[in-house]
C-alpha cells in the first residue's frame, strides 16, 4: 500500500475512534433529558435519584465487561495442604 493511503485510513479511523467519545458535559446532559423524557422535573430529590440510578447503571455495565473475561478465562482451583498435627 502507499504511504497516503495507510496514513488516511490512520486518519479515517482515528476520526471514528474519536466520534464516538463524549465529555463529562455532554454526558450529564444526555442524563438529564433521559430524566426530563421520564417525565422528572429538575431540583428535585426524584430527579436527583433518577440522575443517580443512571449512574449506578453505567457502573454495573462497566465493571460487568471489565470484569467478564476474567471470569470466563480459567477456573478457579484452591489448593490446600493437610494440617499437620
Amino acid at each position: 500500500m502507499s504511504k497516503i493511503l495507510i496514513r488516511l485510513a490512520a486518519l479515517a479511523a482515528t476520526a471514528l475512534f474519536l466520534a464516538g467519545c463524549q465529555t463529562a458535559a455532554e454526558v450529564r446532559a444526555n442524563d438529564e433529558n433521559k430524566c426530563r423524557a421520564y417525565g422528572f422535573r429538575p431540583n428535585t430529590d426524584a430527579f436527583a435519584e433518577c440522575l443517580q440510578r443512571i449512574d449506578l447503571d453505567r457502573r454495573a455495565d462497566f465493571r460487568a465487561t471489565r470484569m467478564e473475561p476474567v471470569m470466563w478465562s480459567r477456573p478457579v482451583v484452591i489448593y490446600a495442604r493437610p494440617r499437620r498435627h
